[in-house]
């Protein structure tokens, strides 16, 4: 894998509805982010919507659209990160399937989400093939652009493992290149007497003692190497595990911080607990929402002493307010000297706040939806290539390439 590929994120996101905070805090502040730090490719899950969603997608052509503006209205930036539908790019699906030819079906159904899902959505008839199968789709998704990284959270490192393993598979069976051992030999003189004898004293180490410190060194040696080939590159980096040519690198999760940003209710900010308030929900809906919000049971009088601990409100001012805010809010709710409505209002300013700039860049999209369209024309363009250079080579391995 070149030191580009290494660097690339990828990271997609179900249509299923319009865009809340929990979305903002959760995964587009972090995409905003990343963009100017690595190669970006976030993509429109359409076909894992479908996985839920396949007896009335209609939810789903209505979402892609809105949620592309929400996209960009946060921050997300089309001349920096590329962006596209995955349905537009027919490569998952043919990754998809040859990957589905080599992966035991044992593998998907130990995924912790699989039975998860299926005891939270009982409601849905989730005994699919589409369903048991997006895991790996969601393998495909990464291993076709050869992604480095995944920005996931805890509770989907499940996933990136699978995806570790499919692409151990495949390399195992089917990166045995005919003489590679002379090819990795080769390359090794490439690479100068003085690397060329710390790469085997590296590969020694880590094959020998299992020094995973010595690993790290002679990988990031191998992608110094300016006088070699990606060809080369790919097969001394396969030769230190002890595999073959790697063809699918294998990708690392990358932990994003945990932002469980709370609904109006104090649960977790979801569609289904209709407690959420959307990127682009007016100023005075806002207001309505939070002024609507349960406070402390106990506090029934205006009179009556509060304690924010047991507080929705004192969950989002932990996440909006400033320390005096929160000083003032906490005394004044346990000696009763502020009211609930006071106390809200500077969440309500807060939240308007933040949201204000992102309506106003939504509207701009909103009246220009050709501009919408032509960038993720101009997105799958680009991943195209890649997709393209990665089933190219996958074909070869398997035996499909017939030029």
């Amino acid at each position: 894998m070149s030191v580009a590929a290494s660097q690339r994120v990828l990271s997609g996101m179900r249509p299923t509805g319009q865009l809340h905070l929990g979305h903002y805090h959760g995964v587009l502040k972090n995409w905003a982010k990343l963009q100017y730090e690595h190669d970006c490719f976030f993509f429109v899950a359409d076909w894992h919507a479908l996985t839920t969603a396949y007896e009335d997608p209609r939810i789903i052509k209505q979402s892609v659209f809105a949620m592309v503006v929400d996209w960009l209205a946060a921050g997300v930036n089309p001349k920096t990160a590329t962006i596209f539908v995955q349905s537009q790019m027919p490569q998952h699906a043919e990754l998809h399937l040859l990957l589905s030819m080599m992966t035991p079906l044992s593998w998907l159904e130990r995924v912790p989400t699989y039975k998860d899902q299926q005891e939270k959505l009982k409601e849905k008839d989730l005994a699919t093939y589409g369903f048991l199968g997006y895991p790996l789709l969601q393998s495909a998704d990464i291993l076709l652009y050869r992604a480095g990284l995944v920005p996931v959270g805890a509770d989907q490192v499940a996933h990136i493992e699978l995806t570790r393993e499919v692409a151990r598979r495949f390399n195992h069976l089917f990166g045995k290149e005919i003489g590679f051992e002379d090819l990795v030999a080769a390359a090794i003189q490439k690479m100068g007497k003085k690397a060329s004898k710390v790469y085997v004293d590296l590969r020694k180490k880590y094959q020998e003692s299992g020094d995973v410190e010595a690993l790290a060194t002679a990988q990031a040696l191998v992608q110094a190497q300016q006088n070699i080939t990606l060809g080369d590159k790919e097969r001394l980096l396969g030769s230190l595990e002890g595999g073959g040519k790697i063809i699918l690198p294998e990708p690392q999760p990358l932990l994003t911080p945990a932002a469980k940003m709370p609904g109006l209710d104090g649960q977790k900010m979801s569609k289904s607990y209709g407690n959420t308030i959307s990127l682009r929900e007016a100023p005075d809906d806002v207001d309505q929402k939070v002024r609507r919000m349960p406070t402390d049971p106990a506090r029934i009088r205006r009179t009556d002493a509060g304690n924010p601990d047991v507080c929705p409100v004192w969950q989002l001012h932990e996440i909006y307010s400033d320390e005096s805010t929160k000083q003032w809010v906490q005394q004044g709710c346990r000696s009763a000297g502020i009211g609930c409505l006071e106390c809200k209002k500077p969440i309500t300013e807060a939240i308007n706040a933040e949201l204000e700039p992102m309506r106003v860049r939504a509207r701009e999209y909103e009246e220009s939806p050709e501009l919408i369209y032509s960038l993720l024309t101009e997105g799958a363009e680009r991943a195209r290539d890649v997709a393209e250079d990665t089933l190219k080579d996958v074909r070869a391995a398997m035996g499909l390439s017939y030029r």
